[in-house]
């Protein structure tokens, strides 16, 4: 079986129609909640956030940079998270589908590949496959936001600073190299927040 990613500019036209429908759900404003979250963040977000106690514009700034892909949007080309985004040992990867990335997860896991990122929050299969359940669980974009938020908020319970929390999220190591990974994963989501 060899697998195939698609890249933004040359998806089909059922596919495109779908990615409207799509991006709708995760990613069109609503109502926001109390903390006042910037009306660019989508509902989803919103609400997970708020279960979580999370910055919105940081979960979503993660989101972004996780699984970000690069989407038409009326007349306009977007950044939105894509909920079909998986990281392979390195090597980013994006399907048209749940299914076809189901599938690929599959594959990867059948040649012993455990080294992957999956979803909006691009949670590591290898470090938590009890959280993400199974593949086809995992990539459910509500629960694989719920996954990335519990994640991230175990981490700011532990140094009780959001820039810290991010950078920890990506690398959660105490090495100087993990540490200077964290820092630039960080100052990454932040400009996708500055940009809400």
């Amino acid at each position: 079986m060899t697998l195939k990613t698609l890249h933004a500019d040359k998806l089909p036209l059922w596919f495109r129609r779908f990615n409207r429908l799509l991006l709708w759900v995760f990613t069109a404003s609503a109502v926001t909640h109390a903390d006042a979250s910037p009306p660019e963040i989508p509902s989803a977000y919103q609400q997970v956030a708020f279960n979580y106690q999370i910055p919105a514009d940081i979960l979503y700034g993660i989101a972004l940079n996780e699984s970000g892909l690069l989407l038409k949007s009326g007349r306009k080309k977007k950044i939105r998270p894509w909920p079909w985004t998986l990281n392979v040992a390195g090597m980013p990867r994006r399907y048209p589908t749940r299914k076809a990335a189901y599938r690929a997860i599959q594959f990867y896991l059948r040649h012993g590949i455990t080294l992957i990122d999956i979803g909006l929050m691009q949670v590591n299969w290898h470090h938590h496959k009890k959280k993400l359940i199974d593949p086809w669980t995992a990539l459910d974009p509500l629960f694989n936001l719920r996954v990335g938020a519990t994640i991230l908020k175990h981490e700011y319970t532990q140094v009780k600073n959001w820039p810290q929390a991010i950078g920890r999220y990506h690398s959660p190591g105490k090495k100087p190299q993990q540490k200077k990974r964290a820092r630039r994963y960080a100052s990454r989501v932040m400009k996708h927040i500055k940009r809400l």
